[in-house]
């Protein structure tokens, strides 16, 4: 049997002028594997580009802006990475009256926080938190 060559491989060769590669290809393409983990990278990229185009009308890269915007941190909490160590990205959060971008939200403060409650809740939250009703009823709130 015909031994496969690769073809990110065999291009590199003829780029370098030498001759055939000598590694097997049993992955699609035919590629090698080193050729197949990055070709499946850029697959992985390329589906998520397009799905946050497709879903939120992001613009081509804006998803990349976005991030960096943010320093690559989650908008709220500023703990969650854009890309973390799963190789997860930050979900896109939205108006869902609009449909128009916000910020980009780990899935934590999109779901648990966001998706729970409303600005009046959260409001009346951050004076739980300034002023609790044990404090005010201590009188130690200014």
């Amino acid at each position: 049997m015909k031994q496969k060559v690769c073809k990110d491989c065999l291009a590199e060769c003829a780029l370098r002028f030498e001759g055939v590669p000598k590694r097997d290809a049993p992955w699609p393409g035919p590629r090698c594997s080193t050729h197949w983990r990055i070709e499946k990278a850029a697959r992985k990229v390329r589906s998520h580009d397009l799905r946050v185009q497709q879903t939120y009308g992001l613009e081509p890269g804006e998803y990349d802006l976005l991030c960096a915007y943010q320093n690559g941190l989650c908008a709220i909490c500023m703990t969650a990475r854009c890309v973390g160590v799963s190789g997860k990205h930050l979900a896109v959060d939205h108006d869902h009256v609009t449909g128009i971008p916000r910020g980009l939200l780990c899935v934590r403060c999109n779901k648990d926080l966001l998706g729970r409650y409303d600005i009046a809740a959260l409001e009346r939250a951050i004076a739980y938190l300034t002023c609790s009703p044990y404090a005010r009823m201590r009188e130690l709130c200014p």
